[in-house]
Formats: structure tokens, C-alpha cells, sequence
């Protein structure tokens, strides 16, 4: 038995054995700041004799018994669970009480205590499978079950749960409140939260667009409850009208596209502290982070990534929530079906309408960098046991994922794709199944045969390249076009061919276009052969496939030159990731990527790719510039700070955020020491951080803007800044101290940052050797997310030499632990490419 890390084998053979379960969990949040009381009765049926286990993870169960029959506890190992020996076919009643510790690393149920007020919050986050950290349970997605929660709080807290919550005073100490969960749910989408957030209400009301596969039975018009919470401390700068909004926006493209009414009685968004995930979609009661509460002036990319995340989220309570997968398996059809979604549903749907260009140039740039790592791995991937599944939170199963569904349905036809998800959702509601499942029905709707599509996109690993070969006649017309696709294995595409050529009026259009299926080494265009010859040709125009776009030598050139009078904004995109991935593979070099950035980043319209591309900038010059070259020039931090203090606001904080972390010329110096006094405290502190890291100030400007800022935003961001102090005793210090394994989830994150700042090169050097003499110890001891996090921070990304390469391939000749194994692997590819890199900007 591993309860801890459960293999698929165990968990197949527990759900053969284990049915109509019901769990009745009382948690008392009142006895200390420590931890919890939770006591578990479950209810449920063995199909035969046989003998498993329930989950827990903590080390005091105080008491167990199964059928009336006490349970020896006293050498209770978490690791193995709680046998459940010699069932016999039937009914069964299990009791488990247990004291559990809160969590400070974002796992299980977690106590946070607002720096602001000294007021605490609580919030549960079980995916992939944290809930036996709060209560006894069978903890795997297919053994759903029903719930009844009993929460003993204070009664100045508020209690949310995945369905309206009854609350009964008991006394001046505290308040009971109830909750039942009728229908079947996986243990991972329960939630929990507590505390004094602060409540805003509103109420979708909507049309259900009924299609030929929509059940009946469903009905035409209804309301749902919708609520939002946030700490007490930050609720005035939760703008609940633009969230409700898009929130709203998201219910009537999902009514409309998914033949299936939102399944559960409320919709919940809760803001909570120190979230490790973006978000989290448990049932009818999402927990975001909340540094989605923007508190400070935020970039237009941010607003467009949170709308993003509400919608990513809203999309699993079909997919995921109403309809779950079996098994970790099919992760990444989960989280590639909600990706996919709220990137249409937002670019149909909402203000942000060229969701598509922002996906073509981060989650699609996030999953080429995943699918050229040595460690990439098919879609449809290895999840043998919970630690390879956590391993596999990456830019395949997300970014990838959603790419080959947008292909998918560009493949099929957006009808055929949209009847295939409606009669999955129809055929397996409140049930569990697979991609099989969803490939069937797409599969009767569009009436192609998708074994093959799935066997090349799913089953495979790599990223195929795609490049225009023409040849043009004395006419001025192509005698030949030919689309090249090389990478193995060959697959078939479907694309968009797009010819652009620059206008008298000095802008760039597209004057021809084909769409067609490519597959092998070379395919003909036969369509575009007579037509005029462009200035530039995209073989995956509009981004419906998968690939690299490696530009021809006439299309480089213009790009290159001309890239600020593209007037499309995915044709400037494509332009854009095309460049970076080229610097990526050594094709460009970084100092002539950063002339292009300088060049053309100013004219950029699209402000979520300005902040992708000014960041891919930084990259360059931290990581892939001759350092002698990044030393010496002045080319990206002048154009940076010519953004900065450009016209459009929005723009300028973008350039500013990314001039803050590059090494500050004196001019860019001074400009940030006129916003030490800014009225925006984000600002303060990111001119603070960039200061005090280049040696102009130090802890006594901390200590200023830390007592002008005691919120807890502003506590975090002083932990940053003063972990880029640049001095060896200093960044010992912090080390220390992550180390010690004390830190929450988030402080460690902020000391993280501060530890790496830029100009910290040099104070770093002596923990060369660090993480290859802790790495094993920390992996064993941390919790996976703080061990992933951790050893992440700390790994000598900054000796891009040949010591410092060798010394990371030698530990991987160790005995190492496949999830640790896998770390150091992929952090040992980014630093050989850096290396790499450097040189080939050097030469």
C-alpha cells in the first residue's frame, strides 16, 4: 500500500473493491492556531470480500474503529494508510478521528493570518489528491461519493463550502455550520473556506441553448446565485462589477456551446491567501489567488489572464467537475478542455477579443519550451503514481494540450467539435470517463475516424517545423509552393497559408490565403501557385496547428525589418514567437532578437504579447547574451526606459516592470528614484527592490516603505526586497532560511525572488554546490510543492559555465527519485542552453 504516492494498479484494484460511499466529516477550526480536530464517519460498500485502505495524512489518529470494532492506531504510518482488512461483501461503517495540523504550504487545509488585521483565513486545496489532509477518505477521482460537513468556526468567520452552508450559534466561542453534497463528487473538487472574508453578490440569470444532444429534461431559463470573497483587508479593491461581469459572459457562452445547464446550485469565487495555483475548480466553490485582488495598478495582460482564469475555471464545472476523469491519466484533457475554453469563450465572448493572439504567444511559447526539453512527454502521458502525476502539471498537459484541441476542431469543424462535447457531457454526467469517451463522440458527430489524429498528436512527443518553399516566376507570381514539415514523427496539420505583402501606405496586409491539410515532408499549395508574390509567408497563419514557424529567408528579413507594420495582430504575433524561438535554437542571435525588441516593441498594440515579448527580452540578456555584450550595452534598458515614460499608460507600466529587472543604467536609476514616493505602493516597491539589489539603497529605504505599506502585500514585498540586498551574508541569510523549510509557501516564493534578483550573480557563487548537497534531503523532507518550489530557487541557474554543467550532470548519475531526477534534468537543459547560447552570441 502507498497512500502517499497511490499507484494506478492500487487505485484501480480500490475502486474494483469500494462503492456508495458517503462521508460524514465534522472539523472543529476553534481548538487551536496549530491545528484542527477532524472526525470522519464513512459509509460504504465492498462489491466483495477483500481487504484496502483509507487514506490520512497526519500523525495523530486519535481513534478508529470499522463496523463497531475498534482499529489499532498507535503506530499509525501515513505513508501506508489505514488498512481496512478481510471486508466482506456489503455495507461497512468506518470511524476516524484524527488531529491534523494546518498547512503553511498550500496544500490540504491551509491557515493564513492577514499581516494587515492579524485576522486568520482558511481555505482547502486537495488537487491531485490532498483531501485525506483534512479528512479520511478513499482519495482518487473515480470512488466518488457524497458529503455531509459539520464546521465548528468562530462566529465572527464565514464558512464556505461547495453548497450552501446552514449556520447555528452555539455559543460567544463559536458557530456550527452544516452542508450536504447530494450528488457524486471526487474527493479532490471539495472544498472548504473560512474566515472574515468580505461578500459580494450578484445573480446570473440566462437561456440554455437546447441542441440535438441535449438531455431532456434540462430547462430553457434559469438563475444561478453568484458570490465573491476576499479578506477583509483587501475588499475595496476587488472590483466585483468586472468580475461578475465576465463571470456572467462565461455562463452564456458555456449555455450556449455545452447543451448541458450549469450543474450545481452557486457559483463561488473565493480570493484566498497564499495560493500555489492560479486557481482551483472545486465544485460550485472556485478558489483563486488573491493576488488577483489587484491592490495596486495592474498591466491590461493581468486583467486579461485573471478573466482568463475565471473563465479556465468555470469551464471545469462541465468538464472536470460534472463529467471527471477516471484516472491522472487524463489530467491533461481536463485542463487542455478548460484552457482551450476560456480562451474561446474569451475571445468570442468578452472585451478581449484577441484571446487567441495572447494564447499564440504565451501558452503556445510555455508549451514549445516544455516539448523541447529532454523531458518531454506525449499528451497522453505516464501517470503510474500521484508523484509522476504531479510532475505532469506542465506545457504539455496545459498549453499543448489545448493547442492539439484547437486543432482538433479546426480538423473536425467547430459544429461536429461542440455536438462531440455535448453528447460527452450528455452520456456521462455525474459519472467518470475518458478520453476514448470524448474521442468517441466526437468522432460519431464529425463522422471522421480520429484513431489516427490520436495516435500522432496524443501518443507522441516533439514539435514538428513548418517553412513556406517557393519558388517565383519572372512574373512575379509562385511557379512553385510548397509547405516542408520536418520533425519526427510527420503529422498531419490542419492550416492556414497566409502571403503578406507591405502596402503603399507603409502597412503590411495579407493579399492571398489557403487553408488545407498538410501531412509528410512536403506538401503542395496548389491553390496560391499563379498568385502575386508576398513580401512574407506564415505556413501556420491564424495559429490553428501546432508548430514552429521557421520563416524562409525573404520572409525573415522583412519580419525583421518591418515587423511594426504587420497589421494583423496574430500575423505580428506569429512574427514575434517565430524571432524568439529562433533565438531559442541559436538561429538568431540574442543581441540581434534584443534590436528587434528595441525596434519594435514601441509599436506593439497588443499589451498582453508587449509584456510577453519585453520579458523574452530580459531572458535574452540575462541568460542568453554574451556577457561581456550584456555588460556594456545600453540598447534594451534605453529602450525600456524610453517605454517607460512613453505616452500610453498602460504600455509604460510594462516597460517599467520589465526595466526593473535588468542591470539599471544611471539614467534608468534615477527614474526609479523619482517613484520612491509614488502613490502606488506596487510601484514603490518595485523602484525600491531594483534599487536597493544595485547597491544604491538599503535597509533603511526598506524599512520606510514598509512602514508607509503595512498591509500584506506590502510585508511580502519587503521580504523581497530585502533578500536582494546584494551582499554574501545577506543572500546566506536567506538561503538559511529556505532551508529551514519555516517559510510559508508564499514568503519562500518572495524570498525566492529577492535571492535571484538581478545583479546578484556574484553573491551567489558560493551556494554553487548547494542544491546538489540538499536536493535529496529536501525532496524527501518538504512537502512536493515546497521541495519543487525550493529546489527550483536554488539551483545554480547563474553558473552558466562548464563547472557548472558538469557538477548537474554528475549529480544525475546518482540514485535519484524520478520526480527530483526529472527536476534537475529540466534545469540542466535550460542552463546547457544558456551556455550554449551565450556562445553562439559571442561568435
Amino acid at each position: 500500500m502507498s497512500s502517499i504516492n497511490l499507484t494506478a494498479d492500487e487505485a484501480t484494484h480500490r475502486s474494483d473493491l469500494i462503492t456508495d460511499v458517503h462521508y460524514d466529516v465534522h472539523i472543529d477550526l476553534t481548538v487551536s492556531e496549530k491545528y484542527f480536530l477532524s472526525e470522519t464517519t464513512v459509509g460504504f460498500k465492498a462489491r466483495k470480500h477483500g481487504s484496502t485502505f483509507i487514506d490520512l495524512r497526519t500523525n495523530t489518529v486519535e481513534a478508529a474503529d470499522l463496523d463497531g470494532e475498534p482499529i489499532d492506531v498507535d503506530d499509525y504510518d501515513p505513508t501506508i494508510g489505514l488498512a481496512l482488512k478481510d471486508l466482506s461483501a456489503g455495507e461497512h461503517r468506518l470511524t476516524v478521528a484524527a488531529r491534523i495540523p494546518y498547512s503553511r504550504t498550500g496544500e490540504g487545509l491551509h491557515r493564513s493570518v492577514d499581516a494587515a488585521d492579524g485576522k486568520p483565513y482558511f481555505y482547502t486545496q486537495f488537487e491531485t489528491a490532498d483531501a485525506k489532509r483534512m479528512f479520511a477518505c478513499f482519495d482518487q477521482p473515480d470512488i466518488e461519493a457524497t458529503y455531509a460537513f459539520t464546521v465548528l468556526a468562530r462566529p465572527e468567520w464565514k464558512v464556505i463550502t461547495n453548497e450552501p452552508v446552514e449556520s447555528t450559534p452555539l455559543d460567544e466561542t463559536a458557530t456550527r455550520h452544516t452542508s450536504r453534497i447530494d450528488y457524486p463528487l471526487s474527493t479532490y473538487l471539495v472544498a472548504l473556506c473560512a474566515g472574515e472574508y468580505t461578500e459580494f453578490c450578484d445573480t446570473w440569470r440566462g437561456e440554455l441553448t437546447h441542441h440535438e444532444e441535449t438531455p431532456e429534461g434540462q430547462p430553457s431559463t434559469m438563475e444561478v446565485p453568484l458570490r465573491l470573497f476576499a479578506r477583509a483587508s483587501i475588499a475595496e479593491h476587488l472590483d466585483a462589477e468586472r468580475l461578475f461581469t465576465e463571470t456572467k459572459q462565461g455562463f452564456d457562452f458555456y449555455h450556449r456551446n455545452f447543451g448541458m445547464a450549469y450543474p450545481f446550485s452557486k457559483y463561488d469565487q473565493v480570493f484566498v491567501p497564499e495560493f500555489n495555483a492560479g486557481a482551483m475548480e472545486n465544485a460550485g466553490c472556485v478558489t483563486i489567488r488573491d493576488e488577483y485582488v489587484f491592490t495596486s495598478r495592474a498591466t491590461h495582460y493581468r486583467y486579461e489572464r485573471r478573466a482568463d482564469t475565471v473563465l479556465h475555471e468555470l469551464a471545469h464545472m462541465w468538464f472536470g467537475d460534472l463529467v471527471t476523469m477516471r484516472w491522472w491519466d487524463d489530467l491533461w484533457l481536463n485542463e487542455s478542455f478548460a484552457t482551450f475554453s476560456a480562451a474561446i469563450s474569451q475571445a468570442e465572448e468578452t472585451q478581449y477579443d484577441t484571446a487567441w493572439v495572447t494564447f499564440a504567444n504565451v501558452e503556445k511559447a510555455w508549451a514549445y519550451a516544455q516539448d523541447q526539453l529532454p523531458t518531454t512527454h506525449p499528451v497522453f502521458t505516464d501517470a503510474s503514481d500521484i508523484e509522476t502525476v504531479e510532475q505532469n502539471f506542465d506545457g504539455i498537459t496545459y498549453a499543448k494540450g489545448a493547442s492539439v484541441l484547437k486543432q482538433l476542431q479546426a480538423y473536425v469543424g467547430r459544429e461536429a467539435f461542440f455536438a462531440g462535447v455535448r453528447r460527452h457531457f450528455a452520456t456521462h454526467a455525474w459519472g467518470n470517463a475518458t478520453f476514448d469517451d470524448l474521442l468517441g463522440a466526437l468522432a460519431h458527430t464529425s463522422g471522421r475516424d480520429l484513431g489516427f489524429w490520436a495516435n500522432q498528436w496524443l501518443k507522441t512527443s516533439g514539435v514538428n517545423h513548418l517553412r513556406a518553399d517557393v519558388a517565383i516566376a519572372a512574373d512575379g507570381t509562385y511557379e512553385r509552393f510548397d509547405i516542408v514539415q520536418t520533425g519526427t514523427p510527420a503529422r498531419t496539420h490542419r492550416l492556414a497559408v497566409g502571403v503578406y505583402a507591405a502596402g503603399d501606405n507603409g502597412a503590411t496586409h495579407r493579399i492571398s490565403r489557403a487553408e488545407l491539410d498538410v501531412s509528410g515532408e512536403r506538401t503542395p499549395v496548389d491553390e496560391l501557385i499563379g498568385t502575386r508574390a508576398g513580401d512574407l509567408i506564415l505556413p501556420n497563419d491564424e495559429d490553428l496547428t501546432y508548430a514552429l514557424i521557421d520563416l524562409d529567408e525573404r520572409s525573415l528579413k522583412f519580419a525583421v525589418h518591418n515587423i511594426d507594420t504587420i497589421a494583423d495582430p496574430m500575423a505580428r504575433t506569429l512574427c514575434w514567437s517565430a524571432a524568439w524561438e529562433m533565438t531559442r535554437a541559436g538561429e538568431m542571435k540574442a543581441r540581434d532578437f534584443l534590436a528587434l525588441i528595441a525596434r519594435g516593441a514601441g509599436a506593439e498594440t497588443e499589451l498582453g504579447v508587449l509584456e510577453r515579448i519585453v520579458g523574452q527580452a530580459v531572458t535574452a540578456l540575462k541568460n542568453y547574451a554574451d556577457p561581456d555584450f550584456a555588460e556594456s550595452s545600453t540598447l534594451l534598458a534605453d529602450a525600456l526606459l524610453a517605454g517607460a515614460r512613453g505616452e500610453n499608460p498602460d504600455a509604460a507600466l510594462v516597460f517599467e516592470q520589465a526595466l526593473a529587472r535588468i542591470p539599471l543604467t544611471d539614467e534608468a536609476a534615477e527614474f526609479f528614484t523619482g517613484l520612491l514616493d509614488s502613490k502606488d505602493a506596487e510601484q514603490r516597491w518595485r523602484a525600491t527592490t531594483a534599487l536597493v539589489a544595485r547597491g544604491d539603497y538599503g535597509e533603511e529605504l526598506i524599512e520606510k516603505q514598509a512602514r508607509r505599506d503595512e498591509t500584506a502585500s506590502g510585508r511580502l514585498h519587503a521580504i523581497t526586497a530585502r533578500a536582494a540586498r546584494p551582499d554574501a551574508e545577506n543572500k546566506k541569510a536567506v538561503v538559511d532560511e529556505l532551508l529551514a523549510g519555516e517559510s510559508s509557501n508564499l514568503e519562500a516564493r518572495h524570498l525566492m525572488a529577492g535571492l535571484t534578483y538581478v545583479g546578484a550573480r556574484e553573491t551567489l557563487e558560493q551556494f554553487n554546490d548547494t542544491y546538489f548537497e540538499v536536493a535529496e534531503r529536501l525532496w524527501r523532507e518538504f512537502s512536493s510543492e515546497m521541495a519543487l518550489r525550493t529546489l527550483s530557487g536554488i539551483f545554480p541557474a547563474w553558473n552558466i559555465t562548464d563547472a557548472g554543467i558538469d557538477k548537474a550532470r554528475g549529480f544525475l548519475e546518482r540514485d535519484l527519485p524520478a520526480g527530483l531526477k526529472r527536476l534537475t534534468t529540466e534545469l540542466l537543459d535550460h542552463l546547457e542552453r544558456a551556455h550554449r547560447l551565450r556562445q553562439v552570441d559571442a561568435a
